[in-house]
């Protein structure tokens, strides 16, 4: 039987980094959707329906394809409808590590994978926490100088120089931190027959 196209909706390094793990065929397709918040008051919310929806723009269009979709949405405690967005500039990486100082700060990373000639589709949320430590102003600003982390949620990257800024992570599998969660992806795929390892 013919291996079923696996394509990863994303353009992002770090999934593409992820998904290189399983040493299986796929390619990458980006979404390209409008990742605005539409009146969700839950992280758990708006992360669920950014992956359903950049899984289901590219599974619509290659209707015979294994799609995964992937978002993450991150807040600090107690406040699941206060989003940590992607800062963009130095100066908001500078106030979003400011306000994470000393914080536990929560993520919520959905995953979707979808086939339509299957009939399948499976989504979910995957929740990882980390513990900041007491930050410096000098610290976040050498650290955003190194690790360049504009386009990250919460203003670092924990595969790289990020992991410096906690006290402590808390979860079931760390790649939700990373933003595609392994785990989950890897028991999704056994049940579509894909042989992992």
């Amino acid at each position: 039987m013919e291996q079923s196209r696996i394509i990863l909706a994303s353009s992002s390094q770090t999934r593409k980094d992820l998904m290189n793990r399983l040493g299986i065929e796929y390619i990458c397709i980006s979404p390209d959707i409008d990742e605005s918040p539409r009146g969700e008051t839950h992280a758990d919310d708006l992360a669920k329906r950014l992956a359903f929806s950049k899984a289901q723009v590219i599974a619509c269009k290659n209707p015979q394809a294994i799609v995964i979709g992937s978002d993450q949405v991150a807040w600090r405690e107690h406040t699941p409808h206060d989003f940590i967005g992607k800062p963009l500039t130095i100066e908001n990486a500078q106030a979003q590590l400011a306000a994470n100082s000393g914080q536990t700060v929560f993520f919520s990373t959905a995953l979707s994978v979808q086939c339509i000639e299957k009939g399948f589709e499976h989504t979910l949320v995957e929740h990882y926490q980390v513990k900041f430590r007491n930050l410096t102003k000098l610290e976040i600003e050498r650290y955003i100088a190194l690790d360049q982390p504009l386009h990250c949620a919460g203003s670092f990257k924990c595969e790289s120089l990020g992991i410096s800024l906690f006290e402590k992570m808390m979860g079931q599998d760390q790649t939700a931190l990373m933003g595609l969660p392994m785990i989950q992806l890897c028991q999704i795929l056994r049940q579509l027959e894909l042989q992992i390892p």
